[in-house]
């Protein structure tokens, strides 16, 4: 089989020329051509600050161990695909490993101050990027979490960060990356002035401009839970990022969809959940199914149900589909998808 290279044909995602989950009904509602998700950015977590690296520590070895992390997130990924996952999300810079966070003091990133890219981050992204291709699952990397991008130097290093990212991907043939740039860019926690949203198509430009024999990965960035993405973001973008979190209300979800197809600057192109922290999986209306039901692909983001310690979110991270919140979400996966686990 060839390696997966995801496609974008109009609001559908394609793996070699294969629409995603082909044929697929769900209650009425095509899942063809989605790209159904989960928030996994700790796959390639590390804290290099020696006051709080404790935090994270093994309860069975009393110590934080990112190679455990990584090859245990490894192990689950198989789990994820037979249950009929197509994508997950990781970031160079991780996501708050206390689920929410206002400060941020741990050390997470896999950018240097310069904006070159630390080798023993990228060899773990490495890892889980050549397993992903084996199970022909999509990838979608973000580069920047605010809370970490104070420690890039200037606009320069974060330039740096952006072109080293996208040629770490072609040198590899990793094309079924696609690259959000940053994380709820307009956010109020990000300090360098380039990843914030009235700028952060610069940086989508710039990564397009980045290309291996005219093939290129695809780019975006995501918006706070409840936002719309801004013109500028919709214009340059491949494909649109929205997030779920905060809103309680299904109807919310699908009036999302509907107003982001209303920005200037939209063209047929996907929109997709890549974080959402409302489930109620077992009901007939949760945010999931209303994204679904709108001809959006949804995204999970569990950060736990006990003290943040058993979810997606929080190290030192159980990967495995080990809790009822997890088992509804995959199990509901696997039944729209038609997968048989």
């Amino acid at each position: 089989m060839p390696d997966p290279v995801i496609q974008i044909k109009g609001e559908k995602f394609h793996f070699n020329d294969q629409p995603t989950y082909a044929g697929c009904v769900w209650k009425g509602h095509p899942i063809e051509g989605l790209l159904l998700n989960s928030r996994m950015v700790q796959g390639i977590y590390d804290d290099e600050n020696p006051q709080t690296v404790a935090r994270w520590a093994y309860p069975d070895t009393g110590k934080w161990d990112p190679n455990r992390n990584t090859q245990e997130f490894l192990d689950s990924l198989s789990s994820w695909r037979k249950h009929g996952l197509r994508a997950i999300t990781l970031n160079l810079q991780g996501g708050s490993p206390q689920g929410y966070s206002k400060e941020q003091p741990w050390r997470n990133s896999a950018i240097a101050l310069d904006g070159s890219l630390k080798p023993a981050y990228m060899k773990r992204l490495q890892l889980i990027l050549d397993k992903a291709k084996l199970w022909h699952m999509g990838v979608i990397l973000g580069i920047f979490y605010f809370g970490q991008d104070e420690y890039l130097a200037n606009d320069d290093a974060v330039r740096k960060a952006v072109r080293e990212t996208l040629l770490f991907l072609q040198n590899g043939r990793h094309w079924h990356v696609m690259v959000e740039i940053a994380n709820e860019c307009d956010g109020k926690g990000y300090q360098q002035p380039l990843i914030q949203a009235p700028r952060i198509h610069e940086l989508i430009a710039l990564a397009k401009s980045i290309n291996t024999g005219g093939q290129r990965n695809y780019v975006s960035a995501s918006f706070n839970g409840g936002a719309i993405p801004h013109a500028n973001v919709v214009r340059e973008s491949d494909f649109l990022l929205l997030h779920g979190n905060g809103v309680s209300d299904p109807k919310r979800i699908t009036q999302m969809v509907e107003q982001t197809r209303q920005v200037d600057g939209y063209r047929p192109m996907p929109i997709l959940f890549n974080e959402d922290d409302h489930f109620d999986f077992d009901k007939a209306e949760n945010n999931f199914a209303a994204a679904v039901a709108a001809g959006a692909s949804w995204g999970y983001f569990d950060p736990g149900e006990s003290n943040y310690k058993d979810g997606f979110q929080c190290p030192p991270v159980n990967w495995g589909i080990n809790t009822d919140r997890k088992k509804a979400f995959f199990q509901l996966v696997a039944e729209m998808t038609g997968s048989r686990v």
